[in-house]
């Protein structure tokens, strides 16, 4: 299994530090938000102060770039790193987009395919030559100059996972992705229920194998060295999944998990604007539904028994105000539980 952290994205100038300390911790990779702060840029320094460590937007939002904006940044930060670059990608919702980014909304499902489509597209005319020749109902590219063709280099194109949570997203992933960032407000019952057969659609729409395609997260982790400090990480995560699941557009995770009444009750605190009883509202069996709990000592064993089979890649920090005190050894641990994903192949849709 691999295992990725998030890095403080507040002050670039200690990003070098950061890197250098989370590789040599043994993590496998660094996690990105798009939050306060731009994804890409902490993972631009990184790549330049790192060896082996693998870097991820988790995730980006798509739609507030050209898929060419992301392309070259994307293309910048993979050759730095040497090829250890994945482009997360996600949609965002409909008023984040239109209020928050001031960009025009339309459905997601089609409008990524198509982005995803135009970033290889891209990419593979700058890998191979072939003259740029995209069009689709959103995004059209066919002026590809020599003079904005970035240098030649040896390295395999970025991957690109996405961030998916309902039936028609999931599909897509499995469909056009290498790989799927599951929401951490998620049960194993939804992931066997919904998930795995939802991607399994996608796969059999795709030429890619089970082996190079990553399922990335689906729950959260509630760890640290004391049962005290267990008990409050655990608390901090009792009040992010009341605020998830508040949310409309998550409760498919609550029906398939059999949590459906709850749904409606945390609506209704939030547009009451009582955000501070959402915990009090998470009962203790949807917690450990989502959550792998445990001490340092006990934390590998649970996420064996949570996650084991179902996903490749775990989160330890949800967010950098959140950082992971997971031990090196522990780590390691957690690396010795098998999964089905073996890398990327970055290639193949060069030979589409």
């Amino acid at each position: 299994m691999r295992i990725f952290t998030s890095i403080d994205q507040r002050d670039l100038q200690k990003i070098p530090t950061l890197a250098k300390q989370l590789e040599a911790k043994g993590f496998t990779g660094i996690a990105t938000f798009e939050n306060r702060h731009d994804p890409f840029l902490p993972l631009a320094v990184a790549a330049t102060n790192s060896t082996n460590i693998e870097l991820t937007t988790g995730v980006a939002i798509a739609f507030l770039r050209s898929p060419m904006s992301t392309a070259q940044i994307a293309w910048d930060i993979n050759n730095a790193s040497l090829g250890r670059l994945t482009v997360g990608l996600g949609p965002q919702i409909k008023a984040h987009n239109e209020k928050r980014f001031s960009v025009p909304w339309s459905p997601p499902v089609p409008r990524l395919r198509e982005y995803v489509m135009a970033l290889r597209a891209i990419w593979k005319t700058w890998k191979t030559g072939e003259a740029l020749a995209f069009s689709g109902e959103h995004y059209k590219f066919s002026l590809m100059p020599p003079n904005f063709i970035p240098e030649q280099t040896e390295v395999g194109p970025p991957a690109i996972t996405l961030a998916a949570v309902g039936p028609s997203m999931l599909s897509l992933a499995g469909e056009v992705a290498d790989g799927v960032q599951l929401h951490p407000f998620c049960t194993k019952a939804y992931i066997e229920k919904m998930v795995l057969p939802r991607l399994q659609s996608g796969f059999c729409k795709s030429n890619i194998h089970r082996k190079s395609f990553e399922i990335s997260g689906g729950g959260f982790l509630a760890t640290g060295p004391t049962e005290e400090a267990v008990r409050k990480m655990s608390e901090w995560v009792r009040y992010r999944i009341g605020f998830y699941a508040s949310t409309p557009a998550y409760w498919p995770v609550l029906e398939c998990s059999g949590f459906e009444d709850i749904g409606p009750k945390l609506n209704l605190l939030t547009k009451q604007g009582k955000w501070d009883q959402l915990a009090k509202e998470v009962p203790e069996e949807l917690l450990y539904a989502c959550t792998a709990i445990g001490t340092h000592d006990q934390i590998a064993a649970e996420i064996r028994n949570r996650f084991g089979g179902l996903v490749d890649t775990l989160h330890a920090s949800q967010s950098y105000e959140m950082p992971s005190d997971l031990p090196s050894e522990v780590i390691q641990d957690i690396k010795k539980i098998p999964a089905e994903f073996e890398a990327f192949d970055r290639t193949r849709y060069l030979n589409l």
